[in-house]
């Protein structure tokens, strides 16, 4: 499992989420409370959005504790919107191409859980990635081929519906291929302009989902865990929820896969 925080507001340093709180992403990295992997070591990324509409993009296979170009640059760069990601692998590789967040022209997207016995059906998942997206395919994980048959399903256009055809057909080929748990999906993911998260299990285990608005920084936190442990103003999203995420606020509907 891994752990991921995003933000959308005013233009905030990323180290304010990433760096800085007492339970900050790299503090997460190594001790994290809510997850049954406690260490998250196997890389580390950012996608972060300014004036450009592709998000630029940095990733790294140090773990997030121990690398420096990662506090330089958080230290350095303000953002409107961003996405953080720090990883444990749950069976792939440890290399840059599998760590998170992913990005395709404007969209980027990083993701906490799992697919059940993945890897007995990659290459069948891999076929349904059209020609055109499948350059895209960099990497080795589910959570890139979710991304590109999210794509591929609309995204552009109806990113709630797409996703929800994109993880029903992976429940699906995990139902008749792979193994339980089926699916375990918080994810969070962005075109630039809107904030969209997702909090979803085939069981009753969803990963963690929490956000804050925070009246000082204009903007709001979306994290797998609260940043702040202490810190009262948490909302926790509900299990099977899509969340869509503005500079004027938020707006929860129900997530219902097409199985």
């Amino acid at each position: 499992m891994c752990r991921w925080a995003a933000y959308i507001g005013a233009p905030v340093f990323i180290e304010d989420v990433v760096t800085r709180p007492d339970h900050s992403l790299i503090q997460q990295s190594m001790q994290a409370t809510e997850c049954k992997t406690q260490t998250n070591g196997d890389g580390v990324g950012l996608a972060w959005y300014g004036d450009r509409p592709e998000p630029g993009l940095y990733r790294d296979l140090l773990p997030a504790w121990s690398d420096p170009n990662l506090r330089s640059l958080t230290a350095q760069v303000k953002s409107p919107l961003f996405l953080a990601h720090v990883r444990a692998s749950t069976g792939t590789a440890t290399s840059r191409n599998n760590c998170h967040p992913f990005a395709v022209g404007k969209w980027s997207f990083m993701h906490n859980g799992q697919i059940g016995g993945f890897e007995t059906f990659r290459r069948h998942a891999d076929m349904l990635i059209p020609d055109a997206l499948y350059g895209d395919r960099k990497g080795a994980t589910d959570s890139e081929v979710l991304f590109l048959l999210g794509l591929t399903e609309g995204m552009d256009d109806t990113p709630k519906e797409a996703m929800e055809i994109a993880v029903g057909i992976l429940q699906r080929m995990s139902r008749d291929r792979g193994v339980t748990p089926h699916m375990r999906l918080a994810a969070a993911f962005s075109d630039g302009e809107t904030l969209y998260a997702i909090r979803y299990a085939s069981d009753r285990r969803a990963p963690t989902v929490y956000h804050r608005k925070s009246d000082s920084r204009s903007g709001r936190a979306v994290v797998s865990e609260p940043l702040v442990q202490a810190e009262e103003g948490w909302d926790e999203v509900p299990p099977g929820s899509f969340c869509t995420f503005t500079q004027d606020g938020v707006t929860i509907e129900d997530f219902r896969p097409l199985l």
